[in-house]
């Protein structure tokens, strides 16, 4: 009784947690008036072989409604029709530039160098590093460089809508994306402060104040980093530089993957990282994530087909459950994910379980991830 009275209790403090960051993480809105001179913002594209998304994401970031724009491309030697149909673009539109990435040097991981060269040749003032696979809406530029001016946030990142099309995608995206996060890291007090604390800094958008993103070294700071986000964000809060998380969703979309294989291999990507970097608090990660999120599930369904638990332990239980549905409801109602997504919350979490359990064993193996079509074996190996 005592165990599920703990669990019990670490729940609610959960989904207290979750709704003080609902609350605290705020849409992007252009109630600021722009300086009468817009500072000059540089979009920075790294692509390798995306043609089925840089045309789409392209057209959108070319309809913005901001003045003084330019978008860069850098084609990281994609093997597909990527770089002649950015080429084609970039001869409709004097904004965009298509630019070819050098070789991979030693030491660095792909997205790192890409990104190093793009800010290398950027010229605005404000830097957004964003994704093949996400879609803008015509304000987000204006959006977000107000949100700057307005909190003097050296760095914006935030959660942008997450396109799902298949039900593995529908079950595994969200949780991975907004509930884990949201559930768990105390983004309502990151917020407020400028200590060096985990960073909710998101890849698919981050914006920079160009001054301060080479001030700590620009993306050679972390070019060994696969997960180059996250590692951004811990050195923009060592610096003690202002971070502000926002919800994106209305301006921003993106669909990270299109097949089951590619979202295997991205979310693998992620833990094993993650395992690298220490793989016994790997293991009490999971260990939490299993006896917290996934067990309720476990027990209800022992107790309802299996045994005869006392009163007092099923309403326990049923509390866990509960909670946990609550949780789940309240994300995805605020980033608008789909009804299935929420009732097959329990398939998802034994989803992510098992890729962490892979994800951990071949990190044991030493056997490496690929992702790009490069091969990375542990992150400490390339640090």
């Amino acid at each position: 009784m005592f165990y599920q009275q703990l669990i019990s209790f670490l729940l609610v403090g959960i989904l207290l947690n979750l709704l003080l960051n609902l609350r605290a993480l705020r849409k992007a809105k252009g109630d600021g008036e722009l300086p009468d001179a817009p500072p000059p913002i540089s979009v920075l594209i790294p692509v390798r072989n995306e043609e089925d998304n840089i045309g789409t994401c392209l057209e959108s970031l070319r309809r913005q409604d901001y003045p003084n724009v330019e978008i860069l491309v850098l084609d990281d030697a994609s093997t597909d029709g990527t770089a002649d149909i950015v080429a084609r673009i970039a001869a409709e539109d004097p904004r965009v530039r298509l630019l070819q990435g050098q070789p991979l040097p030693s030491g660095w991981a792909g997205k790192p160098f890409a990104c190093q060269q793009l800010a290398n040749e950027a010229r605005g003032s404000w830097l957004l590093f964003t994704d093949a696979d996400t879609v803008h809406a015509p304000a987000v530029l204006r959006h977000v460089l107000c949100a700057a001016l307005g909190s003097g946030a050296a760095l914006i990142s935030g959660f942008p809508h997450q396109r799902t099309t298949s039900i593995w995608q529908k079950m595994a995206i969200p949780i991975m994306f907004y509930f884990m996060i949201l559930c768990w890291m105390p983004l309502w007090w990151m917020q407020r402060s400028r200590r060096t604390l985990p960073s909710v800094a998101i890849g698919q958008f981050m914006f920079f104040s160009a001054q301060e993103y080479r001030s700590i070294g620009g993306h050679e700071a972390v070019k060994s980093r696969i997960l180059e986000d996250v590692w951004l964000g811990r050195e923009m809060a060592r610096h003690h530089y202002r971070q502000l998380t926002l919800d994106l969703s209305p301006l921003v979309s993106c669909q990270m993957y299109r097949e089951f294989g590619t979202m295997w291999d991205g979310i693998n990507r992620w833990l094993y990282v993650a395992a690298s970097l220490s793989i016994f608090a790997f293991i009490g990660i999971v260990g939490v994530v299993l006896l917290l999120f996934l067990a309720p599930f476990l027990w209800l369904a022992h107790g309802l087909l299996l045994a005869q638990p006392a009163f007092g332990w099923q309403v326990l239980v049923m509390l866990q459950v509960a909670i946990l549905y609550l949780a789940r409801f309240l994300v995805g109602r605020r980033f608008s994910q789909s009804k299935s997504s929420v009732i097959l919350h329990p398939i998802g979490m034994a989803f992510l379980l098992l890729v962490c359990l892979y994800a951990s064993y071949r990190h044991l193996r030493g056997a490496g991830i690929r992702w790009k079509g490069r091969v990375y074996g542990p992150e400490s190996q390339i640090g």
